[in-house]
């Protein structure tokens, strides 16, 4: 049985589109992206790539619009982009197939298929969507600001199709454990990691001993506990430290900056992927302490680089490095833990090199997105 897949955006499932083409398995990816933005996906045939982007791609401009902080017509495009592709892709299923659909894009598709015999697996990249509203919905309260949340239609869609999909697959032991506190059985359950572009990362120079320096890569939000990394690295007495920003800071952050002292804070802004590895390779450690996230593939690149690595237990570190080997592996919420394993790595450089030799030796056995496509073709292999 061929394989179709559906996702509204890019996200990781043109690199599983990939592999199934190398594996001789992919039928067709239906996609909301536009055409021309999808020219540099190579090793998929253009013919298999097809492209429904009449509302995805103005949803996609819709700052540039002016329409982005209009939340009722943001929730309602939300949705409408997920039911319309859906549907355009449930008219064109006559025959059986292995259909893989980004959550809360397959619900009418799915089960179209499994009418005509086929198999639906919702590919869920984060959180159980409950477990997601409710942390986040904490984490915001917690920093007094107002909390949207998902539209109830689009978490009572989910819900539907973590219900009726044959299969769930979930990218790390974080996102696995919150389908399973929320009562999903585990015969439906299938925890397949991501792979990561490693091959463009490598180490290409090392970090200053001079001085002590931490790195952040991607958004600095609520959601990826920023401020509590802020926290952490304003409490270090320690001369000398810098810690590198790159990526774009969520405005609720930049509201609370005016009371931290920035002395040592460097703000990049966006840096092209290509040149991230001089980053990774010059700082002494990679900073992810996120409140919820399905799998941080920056920590795989920051441990290609040779670059340690903290990262809080609700990222898919456990499933990426090995608690105090290449890294440190913290609860969430707790800059002190943060502060102290900065200066575990400050007061013992023997144990920061020995880390970042460490690192380095692990992303060999991580291997790649072959490594997810050939555990994917062996799920599919197994459920057919």
């Amino acid at each position: 049985m061929k394989v179709t897949q559906i996702s509204i955006g890019r996200f990781h499932h043109f690199h599983l589109a990939r592999q199934m083409e190398k594996h001789g398995l992919l039928n067709k990816i239906y996609t909301g992206y536009p055409k021309f933005k999808l020219k540099d996906e190579k090793g998929i045939p253009e013919h298999k790539i097809k492209s429904f982007p009449w509302s995805h791609a103005p949803y996609m401009m819709k700052g540039k619009l002016g329409l982005g902080n209009i939340e009722w017509l943001n929730d309602h495009w939300r949705f409408y982009n997920q039911t319309i592709l859906d549907k355009y892709v449930a008219s064109l299923i006559k025959e059986p197939t292995f259909l893989i659909s980004l959550s809360g894009s397959g619900l009418i598709s799915g089960q179209k298929n499994q009418k005509k015999g086929g198999i639906w697996v919702c590919d869920r990249g984060s959180s159980h969507i409950k477990f997601q509203d409710d942390i986040l919905k904490q984490e915001y309260q917690k920093w007094k600001i107002p909390f949207k949340g998902n539209d109830t239609r689009i978490l009572e869609r989910e819900y539907e199709e973590y219900e009726k999909a044959d299969y769930i697959t979930v990218p790390s032991k974080f996102v696995y454990d919150s389908f399973v506190a929320q009562g999903v059985p585990l015969s439906k359950l299938k925890k397949i990691p991501y792979g990561a572009n490693v091959t463009r990362f490598h180490k290409t120079n090392d970090p200053d001993e001079n001085e002590f320096s931490v790195l952040w890569v991607g958004q600095a939000s609520i959601r990826k506990g920023f401020l509590y990394a802020l926290d952490a690295f304003e409490s270090l007495k320690v001369k000398n430290k810098k810690f590198t920003v790159i990526g774009v800071v969520e405005n609720f952050v930049k509201e609370r900056l005016r009371n931290y002292d920035l002395s040592g804070v460097i703000f990049k802004g966006a840096i092209p992927n290509t040149e991230l590895k001089h980053f990774y390779s010059t700082h002494h450690v990679f900073i992810l302490p996120s409140i919820e996230d399905g799998f941080g593939m920056v920590m795989a690149e920051a441990l290609a680089c040779g670059c340690p690595v903290i990262a809080s237990v609700n990222t898919g570190a456990y499933d990426l490095f090995q608690e105090n080997k290449e890294g440190f592996i913290i609860p969430i919420r707790d800059a002190n833990v943060i502060k102290e394993s900065f200066e575990k790595l400050i007061d013992q450089p023997l144990l920061r090199a020995e880390m970042s030799a460490n690192a380095l030796e692990r992303v060999k056995l991580l291997g790649g997105w072959d490594t997810y496509g050939d555990n994917f073709k062996k799920f599919i292999n197994a459920s057919s």
